[in-house]
């Protein structure tokens, strides 16, 4: 094999995925069209030897993937502004903005956030690869708020870890379409690739991941409510895919929303705020971790972002007189 060279091990988690589908979450930079294109020129190996895309994996299965030698191998740093929460030796808390990608993908090769840290740090943890160098978790490019970042291989394996042990807390705003029944309650449902669509998440999957989500209402608007989401677990899109299964998906949400929602307001003032919201009204606003170093607990927080305070402050005002 020439060009680039990565090898997986197969988790207990991605057991029973396809292999085209567990390549495409081990973000290699290549698109799922492209991945099957490798698989059917050989370039992937499992246990040695040539299978099909659609082979599913087993647990202890080794991936080897030889990526094309055009394929981006060397990030170029870029001063891209950052919202800077806390920094040390050891770790950076980013507040990131909506509509900027974490790490590169297809599509995304410059002008992501990670492109912005490299400028920033010089010696970021390695162990992400090269495509994802300190990234330890990440938010979807239409989700804002806190992401941690490892600057030290030490400091990345510990948060992983954290991470593994459910002891680091995510604590998002979620504003959501609809007045939604009773003040907290958890979703308890698994997450896992759409039967049908593979794009999307589902918590009607066939290989669906354990998953938990908490929600606690914090603001009504009668047409939405705005809450307080802990995830327990950290799945794909686990929170827009499970509010969606309570019939409340996330304002602004183009995957998993329903755009028809914000037709249905009656109040135009209400309505015209709903339709304003261009991507998911989803932000990480607090997270909550152990320091690798010095074993401070810490705690950190960031307000709304423009966009959903507007939104909020909006359907406030169109509210009607109770």
């Amino acid at each position: 094999m020439t060009g680039r060279h990565r090898r997986f091990t197969v988790s207990s988690g991605d057991e029973g995925n396809r292999l085209d589908i567990f390549l495409a979450l081990q973000n290699i930079a290549l698109s799922r069209s492209q991945i099957k294109r490798a698989v059917e020129e050989g370039k992937v190996l499992v246990n040695g030897h040539t299978v099909k895309a659609g082979n599913r994996l087993k647990r202890g299965d080794v991936v080897e993937i030889s990526l094309d030698a055009s394929s981006p191998s060397v990030l170029e740093p870029e001063p891209i502004a950052l919202d800077i929460t806390y920094e040390d030796s050891e770790l950076l808390v980013l507040n990131k903005p909506p509509g900027i990608v974490v790490h590169p993908a297809p599509g995304h090769f410059h002008g992501t956030l990670v492109h912005g840290i490299l400028h920033h740090c010089q010696d970021l943890s390695g162990i992400g690869g090269v495509m994802r160098p300190g990234i330890v978790h990440r938010l979807d490019k239409d989700t804002s708020g806190l992401l941690i970042i490892a600057k030290s291989d030490f400091s990345h394996h510990h948060l992983a870890a954290q991470f593994k042990a459910r002891k680091i807390r995510k604590i998002y705003k979620a504003l959501v379409y609809g007045d939604v029944e009773g003040d907290a309650g958890e979703i308890v449902l698994p997450v896992g690739r759409h039967p049908v669509e593979r794009k999307k998440m589902s918590t009607r999957s066939r290989h669906g991941k354990e998953a938990m989500t908490l929600w606690r209402v914090v603001k009504r608007y009668g047409v939405a409510t705005l809450l307080d989401v802990e995830i327990v677990t950290g799945r794909t899109h686990q929170i827009r895919v499970h509010l969606k299964s309570m019939g409340y998906p996330v304002v602004g949400d183009a995957v998993y929303g329903n755009p028809r929602r914000a037709d249905q307001v009656t109040d135009a003032r209400q309505r015209g705020a709903l339709r304003s919201m261009k991507r998911q009204a989803l932000h990480a606003g607090k997270v909550v971790f152990t320091h690798p170093t010095s074993s401070e607990l810490l705690e950190f927080t960031a307000p709304l972002p423009p966009d959903m305070e507007d939104l909020c402050r909006m359907l406030e005002s169109g509210r009607p007189i109770q």
